[in-house]
């Protein structure tokens, strides 16, 4: 048992939000198994298929996972029992009982076994002291056709975080107390104070203790991390950080020519597939659907206009009255030749937001 992680979350569950805290169904659209598994394979999930694991969960995602995928069966693992803890207060709050929580090692293949159609690892492998026996561990999780969503830390967009952690450490600072004393006598102007004063997570405990104080936690260049998935036997399917291109071949010469003059979009985050797998099915399809986690969001009639966060690296399409009542149409999917089809303005936009599903029958 990775002890010194385990501890790090036991005085610091993350994230910390207020137990009444909740999220709008349509923003957890880029979290929903039906889409996702469209989007990469063409048709739609085995039953067995629709089963999510949310590794490293932390104390909020469950939630969200269960929001999204109301019909799927959801595994959330963690380390920390005060996380899972935290984790099944939000979703009994929110009247979910269906998760099952399990207390462990993500790397230890006796605990939460099985295969899953989605498995996510957002903000998780970086802080392994193995990342790639992590990501070796979940492929083997992963269901014939499974996704992979991964984020991992951008050297470049980690920058001052790494720079004052590292500070932190020669100083002997290791308490949260001790960082808000120094943080509160940096002065203007200083790389302390700007990083404070511009970083939410600089705002509560929890926040610093993940950006500042963490015990382990490793940055990427993006080759560095296209190396580790090729040992992980993983694949690309899409780059999902802010401004990222369809397409992953394009995606990476945009970031190694960003790299090059040490700039980074953000963190790095991105759905991966294995190689052995057919992916991009849906490229062949003939019909389009509506991303589930959008039918109540496009029938509020009431709202002039609906915008829903970026999820998928682009900025999304603002949703009046007119454009949310020819997407409810597609809550039966149709086919692509079909007249909705045709007077839909934005087709590739709305498929590319992952708004609408493009698949085979």
């Amino acid at each position: 048992m990775p002890e010194i992680l385990k501890q790090h979350y036991e005085r610091h569950p993350y994230p910390h939000y207020p137990l009444f805290a909740t999220a709008r169904r349509c923003d957890t659209y880029a979290l929903n198994l039906e889409a996702i598994w469209r989007r990469f394979n063409g048709g739609a999930p085995a039953e067995h298929q629709r089963s999510i694991l949310v590794a490293g969960c932390g104390s909020f995602a469950p939630a969200v996972f269960a929001l999204a995928n109301p019909n799927c069966r959801i595994t959330a693992l963690d380390l920390s029992r005060r996380s899972l803890k935290r984790a099944r207060w939000h979703c009994l709050l929110h009247g979910t009982t269906s998760v099952r929580f399990v207390e462990g090692d993500l790397c230890d293949p006796t605990i939460a076994g099985g295969t899953f159609g989605l498995i996510d690892a957002y903000g998780v492998i970086h802080h392994l002291e193995d990342p790639l026996a992590g990501l070796q561990a979940l492929k083997r999780r992963m269901a014939p056709g499974g996704i992979l969503r991964l984020m991992v830390y951008s050297r470049y967009a980690r920058r001052e975080e790494e720079a004052i952690r590292y500070t932190f450490r020669l100083l002997g600072i290791t308490t949260v107390d001790q960082a808000r004393r120094m943080i509160a006598s940096a002065r203007p102007g200083s790389r302390l104070r700007q990083f404070a004063d511009r970083c939410w997570e600089a705002s509560f405990d929890e926040g610093i203790a993940d950006a500042l104080l963490h015990p382990r936690a490793r940055t990427y260049r993006i080759d560095d991390l296209l190396d580790l998935l090729r040992m992980a036997e993983l694949q690309p399917l899409l780059f999902a950080h802010p401004d990222s291109l369809e397409q992953p071949d394009q995606e990476i010469k945009r970031l190694r020519s960003l790299e090059a003059q040490r700039h980074s979009p953000g963190n790095f985050v991105m759905y991966l597939g294995r190689p052995e797998d057919c992916h991009n099915l849906a490229a062949q399809g003939s019909h389009l659907m509506l991303n589930p986690c959008l039918t109540g969001a496009v029938g509020l009639l009431q709202l002039k206009t609906l915008r829903i966060p970026p999820r998928i690296g682009i900025e999304n399409p603002a949703l009046d009255r007119d454009r949310r009542s020819v997407l409810r149409k597609f809550i039966m999917p149709q086919k692509r030749e079909s007249d909705p089809v045709q007077t839909l303005p934005d087709l590739e936009l709305y498929q590319r937001a992952l708004f609408l599903i493009q698949f085979t029958p």
